[in-house]
């Protein structure tokens, strides 16, 4: 079976009348953080691996076209003779591989996180400490007139076009509401007048590069914030767009202030894409639709459903460059897959870190983590099969290595196998399978189910031990008295029966995972339309910005949790930066009881005795699951030293905070491209 057999509707270019792309990939605008960092070999490296990984077209991370713009203060931009050939360096490098590539140009307004930030009216941002100063004309003449010099400067460093960023509820998107917009000039009042910046904007830059270049306009389809758009002012504003000269309509969903999740695992695989199949014949240029599409099969089957003319992929080309190098050689059980878990890429970004991606940590590191083939092959023992152990061995024995995976366990993955059965993470099924496959296109010898002694690492060159945690006793009296508790590890790997009453002890991720995984019968995220009914989206053809007026509608909880922690601080507060608030909110929708600052007295029969704020309180519970921290599984590590044998110690069997993935598998690659 050929390639183009297989995903017809993927890799097959597209014409846009003055030059064409070889795919229907996009890879979709990405803050790295690497621009800020005037590094621009790495910058250049970055996405120079995206288009000899074969991308249709690439869409840099957001460029501000003034200082006010800019997301935050010294964000990114093209300002200067001196950066336009830095960005000049890029373009190159991508046009070198074959590739094309845009600049999208963000002006973020009252998401601004600096003083100067501006907007159509004065009305603060929920996720913005700034309150912005309301444009007048001449500031709404000079913000056109930035985006317009932004496109003429891409143009002259090289870039294939730019991207105008009207979605995610940016300055642009901010004039298109009532919700922001609360003018009553010639830039406010009737959709007419607030549609006016984004045509303007479009037509403004469309002139400065005159016809041969690609523009694309990213309209926000679906707002998912209350007072959002209304389908027929979004239908209205597309064809505004086409007509003052875009190339491309490309697919933003909902703002960064909505409180529905958009992009993370939980959301099921291309849940947006009918917003943009309803667009579909609206416009006569193409339509780009986006949001959790991470694998070929699932692109393939939203380009031949008429959902879109192109798909918008963005993590999953941090996750691997050559996603579709590797689609068109019938190898799509070798891309590594994007989880969605943002724990590499929008937590760091977010804290003012670089980007990067927990499968695959190369991203954004691609001119100092080098897994260079090495000289001569050294025998390698690796002690574990969780993240942390699979990724060095993938590493080393790809560098040449001859490599043994050991693992007690019957099956590759570790903690890995316990996450996936946590409803809304099913992408981790994907993550094991690729670790499977990526173990055996690696050659690697795997002996699972041994319980590895000293001796059975005589005569390997380099040991590495990944043996990970085991779960901290919390020694709480009575514990082992009665019989109603377990470890999460007997609920969520061995699956033993759960009472209707649970108490949880321990809020940390894996509190989190287990309290999810009680409360849940099916798991929406693998129905579309259950997901949207839990929180409360419906057809934007109906209702005002894609939001049910009744709000979200869960399905009813299987059990009664309560949710315990030491800490006298709001339980969840130190999960994921952009996803805790998802988390928080699906166990409040299952009406699971948070109590943070309790001090465990003890178990009996009818439950577990705490006191909080000085105050008794018996929390009635037929089951009590202990996910009370971890502590790291050094014994292996600790025999071997002593019998003076010189050993590598990662993932959580060096630091047992908080299952990490992502420290872990990061770790392993490091140590495997210097062995």
């Amino acid at each position: 079976m050929t390639h183009s057999t297989t995903y017809p509707h993927l890799l097959a270019p597209l014409d846009l009348g003055f030059t064409s792309l070889r795919n229907r990939t996009l890879m979709g605008s990405m803050h790295t953080g690497l621009e800020e960092r005037k590094d621009w070999d790495a910058v250049a490296a970055f996405y120079s691996a995206r288009a000899k990984g074969g991308v249709g077209l690439i869409v840099t991370g957001g460029m501000a076209p003034n200082s006010e713009g800019g997301v935050f203060p010294g964000a990114a931009g093209l300002y200067t003779d001196e950066d336009i050939a830095n960005h000049r360096r890029v373009t190159d490098a991508v046009h070198a591989e074959g590739g094309k590539i845009a600049m999208q140009i963000l002006n973020a307004g009252r998401y601004a996180y600096s003083h100067e930030c501006v907007a159509p009216s004065a009305i603060k941002s929920p996720i913005s400490p700034f309150a912005p100063k309301a444009l007048d004309a001449a500031g709404i003449e000079k913000q056109i007139a930035d985006y317009a010099t932004a496109a003429a400067r891409a143009q002259q460093a090289g870039y294939d076009g730019v991207e105008i960023m009207g979605s995610e509820g940016y300055l642009i998107n901010q004039f298109l509401v009532t919700h922001t917009n609360q003018r009553d000039d010639a830039w406010g009042g009737s959709y007419e007048n607030r549609m006016r910046f984004a045509v303007e904007v479009v037509k403004r830059a469309r002139a400065a590069v005159g016809p041969d270049f690609i523009l694309i306009y990213r309209i926000s389809m679906i707002d998912l914030i209350p007072n959002g758009s209304t389908w027929d002012e979004v239908v209205m504003l597309a064809k505004a767009v086409e007509a003052a000269g875009a190339t491309i309509l490309n697919t933003g969903i909902g703002w960064h202030e909505a409180r529905v999740p958009t992009i993370a695992t939980s959301v099921p695989r291309a849940a947006f894409a009918s917003v943009t199949k309803a667009m579909m014949g609206e416009v006569s240029i193409p339509i780009v639709t986006s949001n959790r599409i991470n694998h070929p099969d699932v692109a393939e089957s939203v380009l031949a459903e008429g959902c879109a003319d192109m798909v918008s992929m963005a993590r999953p080309f941090l996750a691997d460059p050559d996603f579709v190098n590797k689609a068109a050689a019938g190898k799509a059980d070798e891309i590594a897959p994007c989880i969605a878990c943002n724990q590499a890429c929008l937590d760091h970004t977010f804290s003012g870190k670089l980007t990067s991606c927990l499968v695959n940590p190369r991203a954004c590191h691609e001119t100092n983590l080098d897994y260079a083939p090495v000289t001569s092959a050294k025998s390698v023992a690796v002690v574990g099969a969780g993240p942390a152990g699979l990724m060095t061995a993938i590493v080393a024995a790809g560098r040449g290595h001859d490599v043994t995976l050991f693992d007690r366990s019957d099956r590759l993955g570790g903690q890995l196998n316990m996450a996936r059965q946590v409803p809304g993470k099913e992408e981790f099924h994907g993550l094991v399978d690729w670790f499977t496959s990526a173990v055996a296109h690696a050659g690697i010898t795997v002996r699972l189910g041994v319980e590895v002694i000293t001796e059975t690492l005589d005569g390997f060159d380099e040991i590495v031990i990944a043996t990970g945690v085991v779960p901290r006793d919390p020694q709480i009296a009575g514990q082992d008295a009665h019989g109603n508790t377990v470890s999460y590890i007997d609920v969520l790997r061995d699956k033993v029966d759960v009472g209707k009453r649970v108490a949880v002890i321990g809020a940390g991720g894996i509190g989190f995972d287990v309290a999810e995984f009680l409360t849940t019968g099916d798991s929406p995220t693998l129905d579309i339309a259950e997901w949207k009914q839990e929180w409360g989206i419906t057809d934007p053809q109906t209702d005002r910005g894609g939001l049910s007026p009744d709000g979200p509608n869960p399905d009813a909880p299987t059990r009664e949790v309560t949710l315990l922690q030491r800490k006298a601080e709001k339980p969840g507060k130190r999960l994921g930066k952009t996803t805790g608030w998802i988390h928080r909110a699906t166990l409040q929708m299952k009406g699971v009881r948070m109590l943070g600052g309790a001090t465990y007295e003890e178990i009996t029969a009818e439950g577990i005795v705490i006191t909080k704020n000085g105050e008794r309180e018996l929390i009635e519970a037929d089951t009590i699951v202990l996910c009370a921290g971890q502590l790291s599984d050094r014994s292996l590590a600790d025999a071997l030293e002593a019998a003076g044998r010189t050993v590598h110690v990662i993932g959580g069997a060096d630091v047992a905070a908080e299952l990490d993935a992502k420290r872990a598998i990061d770790q392993g690659a490091r140590l495997a491209a210097t062995l």
